[in-house]
């Protein structure tokens, strides 16, 4: 059984975060910027404060460390290369992304289903573009 390299899967993991949370940016706070505003104004909820922005990018960089240590478990099942890391970033962004966005989004109606697509399928690139990234430096004790 091999053992896990803890300060790798954090560094990893903390890599995944940033970028994940870099590109949730670009995707949330820049190109869906005007569609998530005229959201919260229909909920009659402000614009994200800045708390609730460092707030996601925290969870971001939680959601980084579980995605690696995910793609560590999966390593002796799939191997240690690029494909895992992809299969980790799939389960990932299905448990993480798309059941919570099509539950809040679409089944209660709080967004409009393309807002839904459009922040979904974002975050299907944050999340699995951040596994690969964070899986590059992870390596076995």
């Amino acid at each position: 059984m091999r053992k896990i390299n803890l300060i790798r899967l954090l560094l990893g993991g903390i890599v995944a975060g940033i970028v994940g949370d870099v590109l949730g940016y670009l995707v949330d706070g820049v190109l869906l910027a005007p569609q998530w505003s005229d959201a919260m104004l229909a909920l009659y909820k402000n614009e994200f404060s800045t708390t609730q922005i460092v707030e996601f990018n925290v969870i971001g960089l939680v959601l980084g460390i579980v995605s690696i240590l995910i793609y560590v478990a999966f390593r002796p099942l799939f191997g240690a290369n690029w494909k895992t890391a992809i299969y980790a970033g799939l389960t990932v962004w299905v448990i993480g992304v798309l059941l919570p966005n099509v539950s809040f989004m679409i089944v209660m109606e709080l967004f409009s289903k393309h807002l839904t697509l459009y922040t979904t399928a974002g975050g299907l690139v944050e999340v699995v573009a951040g596994v690969v990234a964070g899986a590059f430096l992870y390596k076995d004790a």
